[in-house]
């Protein structure tokens, strides 16, 4: 009975399955119509604060085909356009911020798009907070990219920065977009 027993589990489940083949393994290569699933796009954040250390809120930063598209809401800012940009390094040094040093700019280029010479990668439109202090961000950088060759996510890391006034696209180095009020160190995800 004990030889007998386990003989007739296993043609139970034979018949129970219907003979059908067993599913193929996970490391099967998909069917040749079918295209590979894309790799996950890279991704930073920023957390940005003021002169005084406080939170305005953190911005998402995502690889694109196109640059580096900047999404997310700041609040706590004055009213009013005002100049944003990507800067070159991951330091946010209260209280005027100069530890981020200039504009992200591994081409070379002049600062803004309205200038025959530019623009810098770092160099966004600006911005425009509303009465309340918020701010919805939704920009990409003309270029560039967060991992790779000339990265934003080198060895000394970038920063995003809001500067006190509008910027005028072509005035070199910085579009005389004056003060530096807000900085967020960019790390990734």
């Amino acid at each position: 009975m004990r030889r007998i027993l386990p003989a007739m589990i296993g043609g139970l489940f034979l018949v129970a399955c219907g003979g059908q083949d067993a599913p193929p393994p996970d490391d099967a290569a998909p069917p040749a119509d079918v295209a590979p699933a894309p790799a996950p796009a890279a991704t930073a954040t920023a957390m940005v604060a003021n002169a005084e250390g406080t939170s305005l809120g953190t911005l998402t930063l995502t690889e694109t085909a196109d640059g580096i598209h900047v999404t997310g809401t700041l609040e706590g800012l004055p009213a009013g356009d005002h100049g944003f940009h990507i800067h070159t390094t991951g330091q946010c040094a209260p209280p005027d911020f100069q530890s981020a040093g200039g504009h992200w700019n591994p081409t070379g280029k002049e600062h803004g798009s309205e200038n025959p010479n530019g623009p810098h990668f770092g160099d966004m439109t600006n911005i425009t907070v509303a009465d309340d202090g918020t701010v919805s961000i939704d920009l990409t950088t003309p270029g560039g990219t967060l991992t790779g060759d000339s990265a934003l996510l080198d060895s000394d890391g970038a920063a995003v920065m809001v500067h006190a006034t509008a910027d005028d696209y072509r005035t070199d180095p910085a579009g005389d977009a004056g003060a530096r009020i807000a900085c967020g160190v960019i790390l990734a995800s």
